[in-house]
């Protein structure tokens, strides 16, 4: 899997500036100038190494992620080690060639400056510390998957799914309190101390080729500087913050005339566990209270896909026939066989979505718990995106078997999944009728919105705590206190009571844990409406962004099926301009495709206060 564990990890490469400012690292005895000639020596060799080292840690890992047992455990725990110390060695290696960049051809320049930030986890030099570090990110990851809620007589437990139904079905504040609260502290307490070590350790072998720690690592994948690539994300949020907070404003009204002021103040922030996420990282499955005109035709295909007595094979097939329909390859034998698409009843498994090729040649799977929702819907439809990344780039050197930049990654099969507009949801029998007025346009962007635009703070404050906590910004005494100032600056939510210093909340969210970077999510946020735009205008759109589905459109596919070929191959901003005509990330498709929400939603919050600046930093209890 590459792109939600510590692994190979591919993100995008340096710049040369920024290779030459983080090419500190250790470097051989020899001061022997290197040749060209080395230097693809040295890449080809590592093409080899990597797909020795790579397809053995994937397969140990998928093996661990569905089948938890102290022999996966190890397993993978072993693997990973193995993987880590390479591509440490690798890297530092990597250092020599440096001085000769200019002078390589372009594909051994761009492996190189790939290795420099492939990984998002390396290991220390130190051998002992390398293993303590494979053990401690296994360890993590597993106590993830198996974690559970249980009263005090340890009975009557609930895993996170169970969870996640109470917070997404209940309307009782004090049963989704509870719920939220006992993942977030059972969580807390077994990850925190791993966690601090985990830092440590992998801070250790950030600074051990060349980088100030593994914040500034991860920030140096994107074709930029540090620096730069944290002004761009800044700037990108600049542009959608203003509709996020029209519809904050929005939701907060509606949660108030619901659970009251005393719960849900009408100038302070939205209670965590009120939103129908167990993260608040979306809200889904507050539709129903937040939904802008009643009887309009249903827009949720839930009732529809479990009426129709899909099944989660069903389901995944349906999404493979939008792929299929613009042009693009079915999906090989293989998936069908080695996917897991539902939880065992008798092993321990790790349920969270995602997307895998261990052998890295084509081997297109998915893991992943799939209930009969409309919300797994679109994730299956997430998850192919990055499965048909890897059949059409699997080809290529393992540094190039990635997305332009993660966040590419993270957009494919998301930009797919807005053309899943009404009229074709009517065109596959999920929705049988539909209805052409401004009304149910509304009602179909609101739901889209709670997905898209309620995520988009959330996809940027993970990683900018996790920044500050890698560079030691913020002590670790107030890791906790920082994570829910960043969560009240950008997302305007608070937690259902004050939280201890020692509670560790980020660890409730998997992706922390599995040290997977983040921002990939925010950038695939605005990337998929950036794509939506193009791929639309390739189909000959015309009209409303949010009325286009490309299915059926096989010149749109052509100009998607291109740019996944591309892989890593390419800088990102060349990427971009082959599919938009643009080379630099751009929030405004986002903007247009939900001009008619935007509008409505300033309509119903004349009079409000907006906002939440100086909003208590918890929501209070019934």
């Amino acid at each position: 899997m590459k792109h939600s564990i510590s692994g190979l990890g591919l993100s995008l490469g340096l710049g040369l500036s920024s290779l030459l400012h983080a090419a500190a690292a250790p470097t051989p005895a020899s001061t022997k100038p290197v040749t060209v000639e080395e230097a693809k020596a040295f890449v080809a060799q590592v093409d080899k190494d990597l797909r020795r080292l790579l397809v053995t840690q994937a397969k140990a890992d998928w093996a661990k992620q569905t089948n938890i047992t102290p022999k996966t455990e190890a397993a993978a725990a072993a693997a990973n080690a193995e993987y880590l110390s390479y591509s440490t060695k690798a890297i530092q290696e990597s250092a020599r060639f440096v001085p000769i960049l200019d002078k390589l051809d372009a594909d051994t320049r761009r492996q190189i400056q790939l290795l420099r930030t492939s990984a998002s986890l390396v290991a220390p030099t130190d051998k002992a510390k390398a293993e303590e570090l494979a053990r401690v990110a296994t360890s993590m990851d597993a106590e993830y998957g198996k974690g559970k809620v249980c009263d005090k007589q340890g009975k009557n437990c609930k895993d996170l799914g169970a969870l996640e139904d109470i917070i997404a079905s209940s309307r009782n504040s004090k049963e989704l309190e509870a719920a939220w609260a006992g993942w977030h502290d059972t969580l807390g307490q077994k990850i925190r101390p791993l966690y601090k070590r985990f830092v440590e350790l992998g801070n250790e072998g950030a600074r051990s080729i060349g980088f100030a720690d593994m914040g500034d690592q991860w920030r140096s994948g994107y074709d930029m500087s540090p620096a730069d690539f944290e002004k761009e994300v800044d700037r990108l949020w600049t542009q959608v913050e203003p509709l996020y907070k029209d519809l904050h404003c929005y939701a907060r009204q509606k949660l108030n005339a619901r659970y009251g002021e005393s719960l849900v103040p009408k100038k302070g922030g939205l209670p965590a566990h009120l939103v129908g996420n167990m993260w608040a990282q979306d809200w889904n499955y507050i539709y129903s209270d937040l939904e802008p005109y009643k009887g309009q035709p249903e827009v949720d295909v839930t009732p529809a896909l479990q009426k129709q007595k899909y099944t989660p094979e069903k389901m995944v097939k349906l999404a493979e026939s939008f792929f299929t329909s613009i042009g693009l390859k079915p999906l090989p034998k293989t998936f069908w066989e080695r996917s897991m698409l539902v939880k065992p009843k008798d092993k321990e498994v790790v349920c969270h979505a995602s997307a895998w090729d261990p052998e890295y040649n084509g081997d297109a799977r998915i893991k992943m718990c799939i209930k009969i929702n409309q919300e797994d819907l679109v994730t299956v439809h997430h998850e192919l995106g990055h499965n048909y990344y890897y059949l059409y780039y699997y080809n290529k050197p393992m540094l190039y078997q990635s997305g332009a930049n993660d966040g590419f990654h993270e957009a494919i099969g998301d930009a797919i999944a807005l053309s899943m507009t009404p009229d074709y949801l009517k065109k596959v029998g999920l929705l049988e009728t539909t209805a052409d007025n401004q009304k149910a346009v509304i009602n179909s962007q609101m739901q889209r919105a709670l997905d898209k635009v309620a995520f988009l703070p959330w996809g940027l404050l993970v990683d900018k705590w996790r920044w500050d906590v890698f560079s030691g910004k913020v002590a670790e005494k107030d890791w906790n206190k920082h994570w829910w100032d960043l969560r009240l600056k950008y997302q305007g939510v608070v937690p259902p009571a004050p939280r201890p210093a020692d509670a560790f909340d980020p660890g409730a969210k998997y992706h922390v844990p599995g040290n997977t970077p983040y921002m990939r999510y925010f950038l695939a946020d605005v990337l998929q409406f950036q794509f939506h735009r193009a791929l639309c205008d390739a189909a000959g759109h015309k009209g409303p962004l949010n009325t286009c589905s490309i299915y059926g459109n096989k010149a749109a596919g052509e100009k998607l099926r291109k740019v996944l070929e591309l892989g890593a191959s390419k800088p990102w901003p060349e990427a971009l301009a082959q599919i938009t005509g643009n080379d630099k990330m751009d929030a405004s498709a986002m903007i247009d495709y939900f001009a008619p929400l935007q509008a409505w939603l300033k309509e119903q919050n004349k009079g409000q206060s907006c906002g939440w600046e100086g909003a208590a930093t918890y929501a209070k209890t019934l």
